[in-house]
């Protein structure tokens, strides 16, 4: 039986965290609930709400597996395997809040608008298509500027986190004991990890604070999202920030030991997504690991399969139904990646993908 303190101090961290949590909970829910009067229902009228082939969605077992990522990510903390994050040690400013309250509520009132007009190509202009690639080049998710702007990324974890009324942090986590189990025997001042489209920074957060020596490189294709990451990531100095196409990194061959990709593969179109596994094979070292941190596909969740088949309704998704049905064994098997597991977090699926040693 474990001491006395030690008990006292486990039960005190654990309503720490749990009061934290708590407090998210009904901050995100709020604005997911004004949001949706906003925005309206997904589907439009006289639409269908969900296709044959799914059963209607399982409310009890969507509570059941949203409670049970909190659950298992303070089991985590309390095994060790990562750290309390900052987001749930550190009160938040008051000023802070207010602002992104009022942000998050001024640019649903544009992203219902673009909705309702079918608006997701405003990104899709000359000047953008001489930079990027066509497939990047729309509002996701409706939402304003696209991937392209300050204003985009500055507001970009509060619109994830209100979408999973607070989930997207244990979600992403139950990723970090896959990048453990992935360090494991290694040296972390000599490890090197890459994470795909690192967006605004948020992941790569709970990494370094996990393994603050482990030499990290940040790629994303948006400057202003490699900026927010910049800033976010912005108390260790040693993290290598690189603007480029994840199917096209002219990152050195061999180079990682860890490759990570969190939401990025459902916003690629299939052959994209081929070329990106190819170049994943190619960046990691023989035995490294790709740890790959996306939606659930249909199938993984009984009685959920109906809000993946919605979500690209209510969210301009092109490509997210087509990744709900991939064969991702298949998909990184023709690159030479070979299955080392997977774990569930609610609506997410983080898998791993190993490179053979030689």
């Amino acid at each position: 039986m474990a001491p006395l303190n030690t008990m006292i101090a486990n039960g005190v961290k654990h309503a720490a965290y749990a009061s934290a949590q708590a407090a998210r909970i009904l901050w995100y829910t709020g604005h997911y609930a004004a949001g949706r009067r906003l925005m309206g229902p997904l589907t439009e009228p006289g639409e269908a709400p969900y296709a044959e082939e799914f059963l209607p969605l399982d409310r009890q077992r969507l509570k059941d597996r949203f409670r049970a990522a909190f659950h298992q990510d303070w089991k985590n903390i309390e095994a060790g395997r990562y750290s309390m994050p900052a987001e749930l040690r550190r009160l938040p400013s008051l000023p802070g809040l207010r602002k992104q309250s009022r942000d998050y509520i001024r640019d649903s009132r544009k992203v219902a608008r673009r909705k309702h007009a079918r608006g997701h190509s405003e990104v899709l202009t000359r000047p953008n298509t001489k930079k990027y690639p066509r497939y990047f080049l729309q509002n996701f998710h409706y939402q304003t500027d696209g991937w392209l702007t300050v204003a985009s990324a500055e507001r970009y974890d509060m619109q994830v986190e209100t979408l999973f009324t607070g989930a997207a942090g244990p979600m992403r986590r139950a990723s970090l004991p896959l990048i453990g189990a992935a360090l494991r025997g290694k040296d972390a001042a000599t490890a090197t990890l890459l994470d795909l489209g690192c967006g605004g920074g948020r992941f790569l957060q709970g990494v370094k604070e996990n393994w603050p020596q482990l030499n990290v490189t940040a790629l994303d294709l948006s400057p202003a999202y490699l900026g927010k990451a910049r800033a976010s990531l912005g108390r260790w100095n040693d993290v290598r920030y690189v603007e480029a196409n994840a199917e096209a990194t002219g990152l050195e061959s061999g180079s990682y030991d860890v490759v990570t990709a969190v939401y990025l593969f459902h916003e690629l179109p299939p052959k994209v997504r081929l070329a990106v596994a190819a170049e994943i094979a190619r960046l990691l070292k023989p035995g490294g690991a790709l740890i790959l941190a996306d939606t659930i596909q249909y199938g993984d969740e009984p009685g959920l399969d109906i809000l993946l088949e919605n979500f690209p309704r209510g969210f301009h998704e092109p490509y997210y139904d087509s990744y709900c049905r991939a064969n991702l064994v298949g998909l990184f098997a023709e690159a030479g990646l070979a299955p080392g597991g997977e774990t569930i977090s609610f609506l997410t699926k983080a898998s791993v993908f190993k490179k053979p040693l030689p």
